[in-house]
């Protein structure tokens, strides 16, 4: 068994942190994000990570930086560690911690290296098109999920799949791969030289429906941004959520209704939206929403 820190922040992160304590794992201390504000109050809340730990009884450490933080640096390198893994944690680690535990720092990657360095992989698979995505162990480095591979599995993506399936699937994924690499010690394997891409932290913005963009991609988009941050468009100057949609053959002005069951027109083809939420209401399937507000044909979204 290794004595170990974990390093994550968000619900990603959590079955890895629970399937290594659950191995016999000795966790010296977890590493996540400061409680931050969040939800419609505002309250202090601490992140996903840092209640299951303090669930587990683990100690809990959450710095605001680490890149010019010394002392928190020295407290890592004062653990004694076998290893560090990391899973979505949010902060950059410098080399002097990368360096500290004997086997390095290990990161569990929501993407099959080198398609999707970055943020946001999970979604950018969806957003792409990709027909398979999967989970990479990596031995981290010092650029940007560039580091050796030691060991991966993949998943394929559908025409229904969304972001919050993924999710699930490769956070299970990476809870198993991780176990199985600290069991077995695999040789690292250099990354191929190309065929890398970068996948950009989301905002909000992201998820306003472009209707000028074609009905395939506009799909995907739904798709990939659900749960988070979640599609949208602009229904007589309300926001009208968009969670769940699916393409069509035919076509018409971009956002505009071409029907009386919200088709809606695309750059190329037409997509129907399917489940949709609007200020102060709760989520419901396209036509439980008709029956309570008619959106003719001729309408056109924002």
């Amino acid at each position: 068994m290794a004595r170990l820190a974990f390093m994550g922040s968000p619900d990603f992160a959590v079955l890895a942190l629970r399937a290594l304590h659950g191995a016999g794992h000795e966790i010296a201390a977890v590493y996540c994000q400061p409680p931050r504000p969040a939800g419609r109050g505002q309250a202090v809340r601490p992140c996903p990570v840092q209640v299951a730990a303090e669930a587990l009884g683990l100690e809990v450490r959450t710095p605001v930086r680490l890149r010019r933080d010394e002392a928190a640096q020295a407290e890592f390198a004062a653990l004694g560690l076998d290893v560090a893994v990391v899973a979505a944690y949010g902060l950059i680690l410098p080399q002097a911690m990368l360096d500290a535990p004997r086997r390095g720092c290990l990161n569990i990657h929501a993407s099959l290296l080198p398609r999707w360095r970055g943020a946001a992989p999970i979604q950018a698979a969806l957003l792409a098109g990709d027909g398979a995505t999967g989970i990479t162990i990596m031995q981290m480095d010092a650029g940007l999920d560039t580091g050796a591979m030691l060991a991966r599995d993949s998943v394929p993506i559908t025409a229904t799949t969304t972001a919050g399936e993924l999710h699930a699937a490769l956070a299970a994924m990476g809870a198993r791969l991780v176990l199985e690499v600290l069991d077995n010690a695999p040789a690292p394997v250099a990354q191929p030289a190309e065929g890398a891409s970068y996948a950009a932290k989301l905002t909000r913005d992201d998820g306003r429906i472009d209707w000028r963009l074609d009905a395939a991609a506009l799909d995907r988009r739904v798709r990939a941004l659900n749960p988070w941050p979640g599609t949208f468009t602009v229904l007589d100057g309300d926001v009208l959520k968009v969670l769940a949609a699916a393409p069509e053959a035919g076509g018409g002005a971009p956002g505009t209704v071409l029907d009386d069951a919200l088709l809606v027109g695309c750059g190329q083809g037409a997509l129907r939206l399917l489940r949709v939420q609007a200020p102060g209401r709760g989520a419901m399937a396209a036509e439980a929403f008709l029956r309570g507000r008619q959106v003719p044909a001729g309408t056109v979204l924002g």
